[in-house]
């Protein structure tokens, strides 16, 4: 089965169970504990919590998708027959729909009825001092096959925990065909909250887990990922003899394709780092070949399920990496070529120097590299960081400071955040004008430079309404109006026309801004605040990028000039 039947399959086979196909969601998750989407189940946290009703956003408690995910934790280890950065999960979620029994079942019934495969043994929770053994599904895996091999296993290899620092989490099973494991069927039973303390969830729900290109190495008879026909096409593009280099530049392309079509754009911080190495260990292993036919086909493969990729966009960031680096690429090189041992204190001072990554200090010094870590290295770059930070808080005389639904590191960037925050709410408000009260918000997130607000929408915005949207932001600035706020019950703020993002329940009480007359608002939202008095204290508004988060989702990237 190539990777188009083995999508179509499993969709096809859960919508048949009752299952709404929900989208990918974004590899920028609006949960702040965590850089990465790094499952499927992440865009489904607050179902299984009650925090969102499922019936009512998607039709039903149950719901299948293939989630685009991306996994920092095994760069280091890109290049062998296993390991990957970007990847797609597929997974069946059930909020109070169904629980232990169907799950085994669909996942026996789906491996060895609709993929033909032989289910060589199966893996449940076997207990501990905190949490009993997970009998049940012992019961209902003999039920459904009693010659099926179980294997009672440890907390750490089937208790699934939190994605971040809490969450929802429980025992799991796991299903091993050739010897692999294919399948995670997740229950989850228990709420952990950041103390590790677990308390019984009220609904429990179903959250599974199988990757994709795990199964389309089985479904094709083929020993790893990479030859799948999900890379083996681009394996076939790159001209290095080396296997593993071709597995890294393979990965390394398709993770750097998805993060620059969300958005990311390289730095020296964050998700920007995190592409930033990503990119500059490409440009290394590149340097003799060019790289634009691999993104194209990354494209062609993926094109049809993720509207958003574009492999100009792609190559036109790789080439201003590149611009920037090539020039200190090669003088660090050259310096650590001429040294005798690389230690994490030199390694570290070649990154900051040069900006040559670990990965790439590592295996080019070769044996010369020897006491050189991850760690050790780490944790220079956080010391770097927090000297950094500190000189940052000491320019701005401030420390780290919380107001309402803002963070900061002084006042001055609070002041910032909250001109931003309030022009959040008005572009909200100037997008449903323009383009209808259909759109609604997706998600947002602010920093010193930009905001960035996703919203439901199912095309690509015009120039003309792009200047609309703007001209309207910045008429409704200059109209200096008055931003009022007022503590009402839920009910009331809705009453009143208050805008919500649905996707949350709200407490029974909240707080409600409004931009301009109360009887006839600009914008009204709750929120948490703060704001700025008068709409004239924004600055000038200039929207930067109008992008394609994922199906039906579109992004804004805006700023402000405040000297305006």
């Amino acid at each position: 089965m190539n990777h188009i039947e083995i999508r179509e399959g499993f969709y096809k086979f859960f919508e048949i169970k009752n299952h709404k196909r929900i989208n990918s969601a974004s590899l920028l998750p609006s949960d702040p504990t965590v850089l990465f989407t790094t499952a499927g189940m992440q865009q489904f946290k607050p179902y299984y919590t009650n925090q969102a009703d499922a019936q009512k956003d998607f039709g039903s408690v149950n719901t299948v998708s293939i989630q685009k995910c991306l996994r920092t934790s095994d760069i280091d280890d890109v290049g062998d027959e296993s390991h990957l950065t970007f990847f797609e999960m597929m997974g069946n979620f059930s909020f109070g729909g169904y629980f232990k029994k169907e799950a085994i079942q669909y996942g026996y019934n789906f491996i060895t009825k609709e993929l033909g495969l032989k289910i060589d043994y199966v893996s449940v929770f076997g207990g501990d001092d905190d949490v009993p053994a997970d009998d049940e599904s012992v019961a209902i895996w003999k039920s459904i096959d009693k010659d099926i091999e179980i294997r009672k296993t440890s907390r750490d290899e089937t208790f699934w925990g939190p994605t971040g620092e809490e969450g929802p989490c429980g025992p799991t099973s796991e299903i091993y065909v050739n010897g692999v494991e294919i399948w995670n069927l997740v229950f989850n039973q228990y709420y952990q909250h950041k103390d590790k303390r677990l308390e019984p969830l009220k609904t429990p729900g179903i959250d599974t887990g199988m990757g994709l290109e795990r199964l389309a190495a089985i479904s094709q008879n083929v020993s790893n990922a990479y030859d799948t026909d999900l890379l083996k096409p681009l394996i076939d593009l790159i001209p290095v003899n080396d296997i593993r280099k071709k597995r890294i530049i393979a990965d390394h392309s398709r993770a750097v394709s998805f993060l620059i079509c969300e958005g990311v754009s390289p730095s020296n911080k964050e998700r920007g780092y995190v592409l930033r190495r990503l990119l500059r260990r490409l440009i290394v292993y590149s340097r003799n070949f060019s790289i634009e036919n691999i993104f194209k086909t990354i494209e062609k493969i993926y094109g049809n399920y993720y509207s958003e990729l574009d492999s100009q966009k792609v190559m036109d960031e790789f080439k201003n990496e590149e611009e920037k680096f090539k020039l200190s690429m090669d003088r660090g090189l050259r310096e650590l070529e001429s040294m005798d041992t690389v230690d994490s204190k030199s390694g570290f001072m070649l990154y900051e120097s040069y900006g040559l990554p670990f990965e790439i200090i590592k295996e080019m010094a070769g044996d010369k590299a020897i006491k050189l870590n991850r760690e050790e290295f780490d944790e220079k770059f956080k010391e770097h960081q927090e000297l950094s930070r500190a000189g940052v808080e000491k320019k701005f005389g401030g420390h780290g400071i919380v107001k309402g639904d803002l963070t900061a590191a002084s006042e001055e960037e609070m002041n910032i955040k909250i001109k931003l925050h309030t022009a959040t709410h008005l572009l909200h408000s100037s997008l449903r004008k323009v383009l209808g009260n259909d759109v609604g918000q997706a998600g947002s997130d602010i920093n010193a430079e930009r905001l960035r607000f996703d919203f439901t929408f199912p095309r690509k915005l015009t120039e003309e309404e792009l200047e609309k949207i703007e001209k309207l932001v910045n008429d409704t600035i200059q109209s200096d109006l008055n931003v009022a706020f007022k503590e009402m019950s839920l009910d009331e703020a809705l009453k009143s026309g208050a805008l919500a993002f649905f996707k949350y329940k709200y407490p029974s009480v909240v707080n409600v801004y409004t931009i301009g007359d109360a009887d006839n608002a600009f914008s009204r939202e709750i929120c948490g605040g703060p704001h700025v008095s008068r709409t004239s204290e924004i600055g000038k508004f200039k929207i930067i990028k109008e992008e394609s988060v994922s199906a039906g989702v579109r992004r804004i990237k805006a700023t402000i000039d405040f000297s305006k």
